[in-house]
């Protein structure tokens, strides 16, 4: 009986303050939501001492991420609530910065991503083959040209860093960046279809709303840091830096409405997430 009434003292407070915030307007959520995203960007500042640390993080969460879906796949035996359209872009993205990484960088950063593509494509082969039949492909109806990949490779022609490794390493370091921000796109529509979604999908998509929000912490504590010169690190008139830099904060916030419902739904003992209509 102990037991029973401490778990349910400790979850009241929780529950107490997860139905006031639901309680409130859009407005007031969305102010709640900008104060805690800079309280804990002034916590990862006072102790993160090296921010380089942000991007490693970001990639290994996002990399674990893919093994919650690794597992899952493995022990369910079912793909259901996955978007093969998003794994397949997340592929195509993660194989680039792959391939620039290996000339340009060649650090931990391409052993993550290594690590990630390769799972990624055991995820995609175990969706277009051994689980082709719980794959609920009307569901996954995102159009990829249009919204992910056409915009993707122009703005890479137009905007792209400038570096000593030439015209295509520069276009295919910008065309990932830009795919990545947007590559979660079909995933998040396939939730909305199927209104309800089981854990591991969930966990899945929190975890890449974890990375995103510490890859965009690093870019805008060393804003404030150089107090705006950071943007402008390739030099006067290049809009690379502002545009990266906008294209993450673009992901950011595609996911952080995802991750309100997320911890809602995890504050109230919700096993399985419901969607907003």
């Amino acid at each position: 009986m102990g037991s029973k009434r401490s778990a349910v003292s400790s979850a009241s407070p929780a529950k107490a303050v997860t139905g006031w915030v639901g309680r409130q307007s859009t407005r007031v959520k969305a102010i709640l939501g900008v104060a805690i995203g800079l309280l804990t960007l002034v916590g990862l500042k006072l102790w993160v001492r090296n921010h380089n640390h942000f991007f490693v993080a970001s990639e290994a969460i996002h990399a674990a991420g893919i093994f919650v879906l690794v597992y899952k796949l493995t022990t369910q035996k079912t793909c259901s609530g996955l978007s093969l359209r998003s794994q397949g872009l997340t592929a195509l993205f993660l194989a680039v910065r792959l391939f620039c990484s290996v000339f340009m960088e060649a650090d931990i950063h391409t052993m993550l991503d290594f690590a990630s593509l390769v799972s990624t494509l055991w995820v995609i082969y175990m969706m277009w083959f051994k689980l082709k039949a719980t794959y609920v492909k009307e569901l996954d109806n995102m159009p990829l040209y249009y919204l992910q990949l056409i915009p993707s490779v122009v703005l890479a022609l137009i905007v792209k860093p400038y570096t000593h490794y030439g015209f295509m390493s520069e276009f295919l370091w910008a065309f990932c960046s830009y795919l990545e921000a947007v590559s979660v796109l079909p995933q998040l529509r396939l939730m909305q279809n199927a209104k309800m979604i089981e854990p591991f999908t969930s966990h899945y998509v929190f975890a890449l709303g974890i990375a995103r929000f510490l890859a965009c912490a690093h870019w805008i504590i060393r804003v404030i840091e150089t107090r705006g010169a950071y943007l402008y690190i390739a030099g006067s008139g290049y809009f690379w830096f502002p545009v990266a830099f906008l294209a993450e904060m673009v992901q950011t916030f595609i996911l952080a409405d995802f991750c309100y419902y997320y911890v809602k739904s995890f504050m109230a003992g919700q096993l399985v997430m419901r969607m907003p209509v």
